[in-house]
């Protein structure tokens, strides 16, 4: 019996984590929206495997607070915890704040033009509508930054806390307007860094993380179901 139960685990373990990252990345982007009924039996007859690894994948996002799963009743989108919205937000922005400050004492021409390169790629995403290939502009963006700062390793960081973060950031860029502004503060971090003036580029970016609460506030008038929780920190 011990021999059979190990063997089963190599042959699960791929479908536990390609279940996982498709269904957790289709409700980070909206893909599936807060309130929404997930079946395991659909899931589980649609990727032609058993209800076992969906079974795990669901408690996991439960866990993680991206699914509700209610006995007797069903499984459900979670809403967007807008307590963890605020505490990453905090984390963001205390980090990254202080690191585009570094980051402004590093910059030579090699470094400036892979910076205006980030912009092109964001331009190019909004001419195309891309949310995708905008939202990763944006982070490869902010990766860049922390790693010119010297502490590439702040960024793992980051990404393990604003997973409801992010659910946000994609709600905002559904906005062709939101679009445009995000990138407007974009240009002008990297303007202030690529000028060696780290005041300035802190400032930019601060108001650059904090828009978030604008999107939040808006959101929350307009779709209250979409959240849990209390506006404000």
């Amino acid at each position: 019996m011990p021999a059979v139960k190990d063997m089963s685990i190599p042959r699960a373990a791929p479908a536990v984590r390609e279940i996982y990252a498709g269904l957790r990345e289709r409700i980070l982007t909206g893909g599936l929206m807060p309130g929404m009924s997930i079946s395991e039996v659909q899931f589980s007859e649609q990727l032609g495997v058993s209800r076992t690894p969906v079974r795990e994948v669901f408690r996991r996002l439960a866990d993680e607070g991206f699914l509700k799963i209610l006995p007797q009743v069903g499984t459900f989108v979670a809403p967007i915890q807008l307590r963890a919205v605020y505490d990453s937000q905090f984390v963001r922005e205390t980090l990254e704040c202080r690191t585009v400050v570094l980051a402004c004492r590093h910059v030579d021409t090699r470094v400036a033009d892979d910076l205006n390169d980030f912009l092109t790629l964001q331009k190019r995403a909004i001419r195309d509508n891309d949310l995708g290939r905008f939202f990763d502009a944006d982070d490869r963006m902010h990766t860049y930054l922390i790693g010119l700062a010297g502490y590439p390793a702040i960024w793992e960081l980051i990404q393990g806390v604003k997973a409801q973060l992010d659910r946000v950031r994609y709600l905002s860029l559904e906005s062709g307007d939101w679009l445009h502004r995000i990138f407007d503060q974009h240009e002008r971090i990297i303007a202030r860094v690529i000028e060696g003036k780290p005041d300035e580029a802190e400032s930019a970016m601060r108001e650059h993380l904090q828009a978030v609460f604008l999107t939040i506030e808006r959101l929350a008038q307009n779709r209250p179901e979409l959240f849990e929780g209390t506006v404000g920190n």
